[in-house]
């Protein structure tokens, strides 16, 4: 029970949306993330693998202002040094970045810190062990994103909802079509990047993925 209760996290539950791998600009990005916090999304990462820093300066301080009005929160994908510089309230780390204690450090007091565990359980209870606020899973589906990825299973998430203490990530190819499965075994996000800033009405998009979350959505209008 204490690992359950610990889990409940409100700012850690819900559609988890990931801007795209590319310098968006700020207006471009600003004006994609917005459509998708109308659209319900309750967790927002910026990920920017460019090396244009004043660009994505400019885009994470955009953003960091957007989702605060909506309350929101919003992770630095990678780059501790630009999370503190805009304030935002937290970072996501992957294999080869920073480790988490050393992120820690160099964060403002309770900031969210998340780790992508790919297929790998132990790096999960590792990951818990040293501090990360939730854990990342993925590839469950083909990703256009990330075509190559390794593939995780639902055994993971039943796993992760009985033996860790921390919230759970589903991303890879996940749809409103195929993300209640995943919710179901455990996941308390879906993590999606092209099935919301790909479509056409990113708010519509966004707001499809409600029924994952609480099936009584379903019978909305």
């Amino acid at each position: 029970m204490a690992a359950v209760a610990a889990r409940m996290n409100p700012r850690l539950r819900g559609l988890y949306v990931i801007t795209e791998d590319r310098a968006l600009g700020a207006e471009e990005a600003r004006v994609a993330v917005h459509a998708a916090l109308r659209g319900g999304a309750s967790l927002v990462q910026y990920r920017d693998k460019s090396d244009d820093r004043q660009c994505r300066l400019a885009t994470a301080t955009a953003l960091q202002t957007l989702c605060a009005h909506f309350q929101v929160p919003l992770l630095i994908n990678d780059d501790v040094d630009l999370a503190c510089a805009v304030g935002a309230d937290g970072v996501h780390l992957g294999r080869d970045d920073m480790a988490i204690d050393c992120a820690r450090a160099r964060l403002p007091a309770g900031s969210l810190i998340g780790v992508s565990c790919y297929n790998r359980f132990d790096l999960a209870q590792r990951a818990a062990a040293g501090g990360a606020d939730y854990v990342a899973f993925g590839s469950f589906f083909a990703s256009p994103t990330k075509p190559q990825a390794v593939a995780a299973t639902p055994d993971l998430l039943r796993r992760a909802r009985t033996e860790l203490s921390v919230p759970t990530v589903a991303i890879g190819g996940i749809s409103p079509e195929n993300g209640a499965a995943l919710v179901r075994a455990g996941a308390d996000m879906l993590a999606v990047i092209s099935a919301v800033f790909a479509a056409p009405d990113v708010t519509a998009a966004a707001r499809a993925f409600a029924p994952c979350f609480n099936p009584a959505e379903e019978a909305r209008p």
